[in-house]
């Protein structure tokens, strides 16, 4: 570590006039969290800035050095979204002309948050790299200043602030401080300042694993192009780090981790119920990481540890959220995607769900395709992990296989349950309605089992008050009446 270096931007970062606009966000404490990795955590939380994200205090910081004379040519940045309200913000606050270059890709309400800051935007590309490149040719057709968003040392000191706060919020020492990692500006000013305080204090990047750039870099030696990046965690998907900012997070970095989109999700969910707030991806990777890291440590950490994590932005696009709920119980294990092979004949549906036991039934997807064996494809809740209830399914005779971690079966397989009968079979499909609460599933089956078999079954529990179902049901032409009968007597709507 290069202690001369801390220093320089601890100076820098206590010089900051950044207070003009960003507020010292709170160091709150996280109990749920603690007691589930067996040490303090705490949450920086960045997300309560006026811009919703902590990049106000790089892009305030680099306008404010500007003389007058700089100033009176304007600012143009690029941005996936937070970037751009920081400058937007810092350039209104100090009667500057900014123009922002943005990725088509950028969601909604990061746009529309801009724009209604002063900004001028212009949405180019379809990732940052291609917009920061437009960027950065209109700035020197212009002669307008180009504010990096990481790569820039009055940037990287405005985010430093942040550690200048964390150091000064508690009266010891944290042992751990996690931070996400886009370009690497936050995570290279954090870990400056905190070690210029605090030496011994590790500090660890978190990236996902389809945006890792800083891994790539580091593996690499320098800065390299990864080529397109996952665009869930928008705020960071960054193709290729800043040569300054490498420098800084290679020395003073401890680690640097990547996270998965489920693992990412589940940290959204887990800081919405540690504080009733809702982070965007990016803004919740140190949680993750945080998570990650002790699930993979060797060995548990000592007691009475500290750890620190950033939540970094919270400007989610509405949209978004339903995949942070359909994928979030995969990446905390609490839910296990099988694949299972059941013979076909009546009342093996009723079997099947009697041999789960206590796990409860998520999703539930079988179509008839006229062979001896039907192939369902299940959602199970469980205490017990994904490899205990297979051998409890296999105990019973299923043959079975793990989809957890399929990518493939979790965004694809899990819809496709449907189409024609192979065979020229008569189907009627109704859809049913029942509150939903622990067991209603399997009441439902009971209720159903009879003289006509299911051809096609969907359900799905989103959470929602009333389960639904979508049923085929092999009825032959003269038994529609005893049939529409048998529906009547179910009690089901």
């Amino acid at each position: 570590m290069d202690s001369g270096l801390c220093q320089h931007y601890l100076q820098r970062a206590l010089r900051a006039q950044v207070y003009d606009v960003a507020r010292r966000t709170p160091l709150d404490p996280a109990p749920r969290l603690s007691a589930r990795l067996g040490v303090e955590l705490l949450l920086k939380r960045e997300d309560l800035q006026p811009t919703f994200s902590f990049k106000l205090r790089g892009a305030y910081h680099c306008i404010h050095q500007l003389d007058q004379e700089a100033r009176s040519r304007g600012v143009v940045a690029a941005s996936a979204g937070n970037h751009a309200q920081g400058v937007a913000l810092a350039a209104q606050r100090l009667g500057v002309a900014a123009r922002i270059f943005m990725p088509r890709t950028t969601p909604a309400i990061k746009v529309q948050a801009v724009a209604a800051l002063g900004a001028d935007i212009v949405q180019t590309g379809d990732d940052f790299d291609a917009a920061c490149a437009a960027a950065q040719a209109a700035a020197e057709a212009s002669g307008a200043h180009f504010v990096h968003p990481f790569d820039d040392e009055d940037v990287i000191a405005g985010q430093g602030t942040i550690g200048v706060e964390i150091s000064q919020q508690l009266p010891e020492p944290p042992d751990v401080v996690f931070v996400c990692v886009g370009g690497g500006g936050m995570a290279a000013g954090i870990a400056a300042t905190i070690k210029a305080v605090y030496p011994h204090t590790r500090v660890i990047g978190v990236e996902p694993e389809d945006a890792a750039s800083m891994q790539a870099a580091l593996q690499a030696g320098q800065p390299v192009d990864i080529g397109a990046t996952g665009m869930f965690a928008d705020g960071v998907a960054v193709r290729q780090v800043g040569s300054r900012t490498f420098a800084l997070c290679r020395n003073l970095l401890d680690e640097v981790i990547t996270v998965s989109v489920d693992e990412v999700c589940t940290a959204v969910r887990l800081v919405f119920e540690e504080v009733r707030a809702v982070p965007e991806p990016a803004g919740a990777l140190a949680v993750a990481g945080a998570l990650a890291w002790r699930d993979r440590a060797a060995r548990p950490p000592p007691a009475l540890e500290r750890w620190v994590a950033v939540v970094s932005g919270a400007n989610v696009n509405f949209d978004r959220l339903g995949h942070v709920v359909e994928r979030c119980t995969l990446g905390d294990g609490s839910e296990a995607l099988l694949a299972v092979t059941i013979p076909e004949q009546p009342g093996s549906f009723l079997a099947f769900c009697r041999a789960l036991g206590e796990a409860s039934v998520t999703e539930f997807n079988y179509r008839h395709n006229g062979t001896r064996d039907a192939r369902v494809f299940v959602g199970l809740r469980s205490e017990q992990p994904a490899p205990a209830l297979q051998a409890q399914l296999h105990a019973a005779g299923y043959a079975v296989k793990d989809l957890s971690g399929n990518e493939l079966a979790k965004l694809h397989l899990r819809h496709l349950v449907g189409g024609c009968l192979p065979s020229g079979q008569r189907e009627r499909l109704y859809r049913f309605e029942f509150p939903e609460r622990p067991g209603a599933l399997l009441e439902f089956l009971t209720v159903l089992a009879g003289r006509w078999s299911i051809s096609l079954f969907h359900y799905r529990n989103h959470g929602a008050a009333q389960g639904r179902v979508l049923a085929g049901f092999l009825v032959p032409p003269g038994e529609d009446g005893a049939f529409q009968a048998f529906l009547a007597q179910t009690g089901y709507h």
